[in-house]
């Protein structure tokens, strides 16, 4: 007999967490025409010891610190962006707090400055972790957790 998978319902945007780098309540786009999952980063370069070196979103985001992140291990892939361009760009793993939930997360990071939305989450990780995608709904899932909280 199968196990039967839970599927979770999940709109076209919400609210995340990525407590690695101590990010909460960001703004992501749920994009099932995307492969690979991605987050905003102003600033993308290579150190001299061949550390992957990043800055989380911008100062115009509430959430931005200015911290630089460096990352040992990370893959460098062609990814082919929403006007067609292909573009080499940096994939990191971490974990992304989605509803009560705790995931692991792969990341390309990329300047989405002039997006609406810092992270953009991809068909790799909706499918994997099994969520419909009900584009009426918006924040469902940020707004089931809070009304968790308040009745706890």
């Amino acid at each position: 007999m199968k196990k039967q998978i839970e599927k979770i319902i999940i709109g076209r945007s919400d609210k995340a967490d990525f407590p690695e780098f101590d990010l909460k309540r960001i703004n992501v786009k749920v994009d099932s025409g995307a492969y690979t999952s991605a987050i905003h980063c102003c600033k993308i370069s290579l150190s001299v010891e061949g550390e992957l070196e990043v800055i989380f979103l911008d100062e115009n985001d509430p959430n931005y610190t200015g911290k630089i992140y460096k990352f040992k291990n990370f893959i460098k892939k062609s990814v082919r962006s929403s006007n067609g361009i292909v573009e080499e760009r940096f994939i990191i793993a971490t974990k992304i707090r989605f509803h009560e939930h705790l995931y692991d997360i792969n990341l390309s990071v990329t300047f989405r400055g002039d997006m609406r939305f810092p992270v953009l989450l991809g068909r790799r990780f909706l499918t994997r972790n099994h969520f419909i995608i009900n584009p009426r709904l918006k924040d469902s899932l940020h707004k089931k957790s809070l009304k968790n909280v308040e009745q706890k």
